[in-house]
């Protein structure tokens, strides 16, 4: 079968043409501004995108267009679509019906987490010989692709609360139907869709209703939140982290070092060295533990896998080192997640007669943040940083909605330009060896952490 897909540059969506090519189909697409790590991946699929939308794509005549949520109505294509009557299905409702069928579905849902704890659950069954499939919206370093079909019943999806298509409002992991469903955290974000948090816990909950009687949830206990959906009904036994009577860390090492003691109640299962840094990631590693345990695997056995977890691209990733200077690329683009980056960087540079400071280069650039809901939380979780670059352009597709350089005024020494070149430069300019680099975005800023190692390299050359 021939399947045309719309969106294919987004994380799901190019996860989904990896698999439908893999379980034999004829795969195509289009988008517009592919950017690593998914143009590669599609790359190394041997699938090419065409860019835009042009009607002209109907004469490909494929049997089914698959249809992602970035495409909306007046879509050229999608117009030609509903006018020539060709078969259109949403992506998640084409991976219910053609991938996760007859497969243990182990979902991974919350706000913030998902991409890192959907991947240390992949590597964790991998390690215990269960050769799982998955489809995950980042790139697992032990892996090297997003999304593969696996040789095991087992399959791990990252289950995104926003909506399926410009016809099916309802969030994407209302298709999966998992047999087990961890849910990490649940804060507002996507505020160009839900009204507010309780709009966000209702689809939550609409997730929990799907998970069956003799499946399992995984539920971060010390989130206010989640225990609210709990609350409005619940049909499978619940396992709970973050808390002292369920799955929870002890004996907590952050300087230089991140390990701590693994429990669920008072029983100890091992002590983790997690190459990861900070406490969000630490409550990442106890819900795959968990997840992996109601999957089967010996807590011992899940331990001595996240021990050798190289993490996934874009989180915390080292994209470079110049001038004496380290680059990192973080896809973190909501404020408790910058706060997350940057709290868990700061406390493993920690060390005794050191002075490393943080400089935090960031795009606003999902709608959430370009619509200005989180404007002040957004300075707040920067503040944690020793200098602060800001791109807000005024104009265009990506433009920010509030007026970025005054909001930043209550953060000292904080710069906020309109070109991309202009801001490469004065990151690099103001960096002097020992310093630490985070550039935080959702999309690709342009290639941004390569430009600031590119002029980092010339002032180490002397060209300026």
């Amino acid at each position: 079968m021939h399947l045309h897909i719309l969106g294919i540059g987004g994380t799901f969506m190019g996860g989904l043409a990896q698999l439908a090519q893999a379980t034999g189909h004829r795969v195509t697409g289009c988008d517009t501004a592919v950017y690593p790590p998914m143009s590669d991946q599609l790359r190394l699929a041997g699938i090419d995108p065409i860019e835009g939308y042009g009607a002209e794509q109907l004469a490909l005549k494929p049997d089914c267009f698959v249809v992602g949520n970035v495409v909306s109505r007046g879509n050229p294509l999608m117009e030609a679509i509903l006018d020539g009557g060709a078969a259109f299905v949403s992506g998640p409702q084409w991976l219910h019906e053609n991938v996760l069928g007859g497969r243990n579905v182990l979902a991974v849902a919350g706000t913030h987490g998902k991409t890192t704890t959907a991947s240390m659950l992949a590597w964790i069954l991998e390690q215990a010989g269960a050769s799982p499939g998955f489809l995950i919206g980042g790139v697992p370093l032990d892996f090297a692709v997003s999304a593969r079909l696996g040789a095991g019943r087992p399959f791990v999806i990252e289950a995104d609360e926003y909506d399926t298509a410009f016809f099916d409002k309802r969030s994407k992991f209302v298709h999966y139907f998992p047999h087990i469903a961890v849910l990490n955290n649940l804060e507002f974000d996507h505020a160009d869709i839900f009204a507010d948090l309780q709009a966000i816990e209702t689809q939550f909950h609409h997730l929990i209703r799907c998970v069956c009687s003799s499946g399992r949830l995984i539920v971060n206990g010390a989130d206010a939140a989640l225990a609210r959906v709990l609350q409005q009904g619940c049909w499978s036994p619940v396992d709970r982290f973050n808390q002292p009577d369920g799955w929870h860390a002890g004996g907590i090492e952050e300087s230089g070092v991140h390990e701590f003691d693994v429990l669920a109640g008072s029983t100890v299962y091992g002590r983790l060295r997690l190459a990861l840094a900070g406490e969000h990631n630490r409550c990442n590693a106890l819900a795959a533990i968990a997840a992996a345990a109601a999957a089967g695997v010996d807590p011992v056995r899940a331990i001595e896998a996240l021990g050798t977890f190289s993490g996934v691209r874009r989180r915390l990733e080292v994209a470079g080192q110049a001038y004496g200077v380290t680059v990192y690329d973080d896809f973190a683009h909501h404020p408790s997640a910058i706060t997350a980056t940057l709290q868990g960087l700061r406390r493993r540079l920690a060390s005794p007669g050191v002075e490393s400071r943080l400089l935090a280069v960031f795009e606003p650039r999902s709608n959430t943040m370009r619509l200005g809901s989180m404007r002040q939380p957004l300075v707040d979780s920067l503040r944690l940083a020793d200098r602060v670059f800001c791109y807000a352009p005024r104009e265009g597709r990506r433009a920010v909605a509030w007026d970025a350089a005054e909001a930043l005024r209550e953060v000292d020494g904080a710069s906020v330009v309109q070109d991309l070149d202009l801001l490469a430069a004065q990151v690099a300019e103001a960096a002097r060896p020992g310093d630490h680099v985070v550039v935080m975005s959702n999309g690709g800023f342009g290639g941004m952490p390569h430009r600031i190692l590119d002029r980092l390299a010339r002032r180490a050359g002397g060209a300026g």
